[in-house]
């Protein structure tokens, strides 16, 4: 029997469907191996399919981690370079999962958010979490380098500050995640449903084909050269005025101004 759960909760609003995506492994700080993997990106991959899903919130079961790591058990019993190639790339797999999600991820970060955990919440488009959330980086100090997803935090942190996470290996709260630009928000721990909730209220405002759009063009922004992202933005509106979505919110504000 699997040590660990993935549970997939559709909530019905009245802006469209909030999917909730809660990894259970609380016996273990929701520590990561290749069954869970496999659970979580099926999970994503399930939820990419739906076109009913708006925004999607994903958060670890107790309290206690979001994702404190790989399985530590597992990866000492890796030996040949084909194994570590595969582990590694299965964990890609699951941020490549979250960051192909055609809909907002928002990472709901409680406890440890450690390792692979954190290149998961890389992987993320939104980060909230508690006053009392730890971060960092392990993995040096344990024989192996930080890789796979943590390029994303020099996007998100700069060279320096990723520098200290990857090479001083020292954890850090989440007030100075949010100075760093790690975190979006930083609640007490009472108030992070609202504060998560609040977001997805926010995303729930947009038009559900303006949102998708936005993220992919997001994700192309990210490869491209400057000139070429901005005639991508170019394609983008161009195509978003086919769908009518904007001809309906338009109007109604413009009759709204008017009265």
């Amino acid at each position: 029997m699997a040590e660990h759960k993935v549970e997939i909760i559709r909530e019905a609003r009245k802006g469209g469907t909030v999917a909730h995506v809660v990894f259970d492994n609380t016996r273990r700080l929701n520590v990561v191996n290749p069954p869970a993997l496999a659970d979580l990106i099926k999970a994503f991959e399930e939820l990419s399919r739906d076109e009913q899903v708006r925004v999607v919130v994903f958060s670890g079961a107790g309290g206690k981690a979001f994702i404190g790591g790989a399985d530590i058990k597992h990866m000492a019993a890796l030996k040949t370079a084909d194994e570590g190639r595969a582990f590694i790339t299965h964990i890609h797999q699951l941020c490549q999962a979250i960051r192909d999600c055609p809909v907002p991820v928002i990472a709901r970060l409680e406890g440890y958010t450690l390792g692979a955990g954190l290149e998961v919440a890389a992987a993320c488009d939104i980060r909230i979490a508690t006053e009392s959330a730890a971060f960092g980086m392990p993995e040096v100090r344990v024989g192996i380098p930080s890789v796979i997803e943590a390029a994303l935090l020099p996007r998100l942190i700069g060279w320096g500050r990723t520098s200290w996470l990857l090479m001083a290996a020292e954890n850090i709260g989440a007030r100075k995640a949010e100075a760093w630009g790690f975190l979006e928000e930083v609640a007490k721990t009472s108030e992070i449903t609202a504060a998560v909730d609040r977001c997805v209220e926010a995303i729930l405002d947009g038009t559900p084909k303006a949102i998708r759009a936005q993220k992919a063009l997001m994700r192309r922004w990210e490869e491209l050269p400057l000139s070429d992202a901005i005639q991508a933005g170019i394609d983008s509106f161009a195509q978003s005025v086919t769908t009518g979505e904007h001809t309906e919110k338009m109007t109604a504000f413009i009759n709204r101004k008017r009265g």
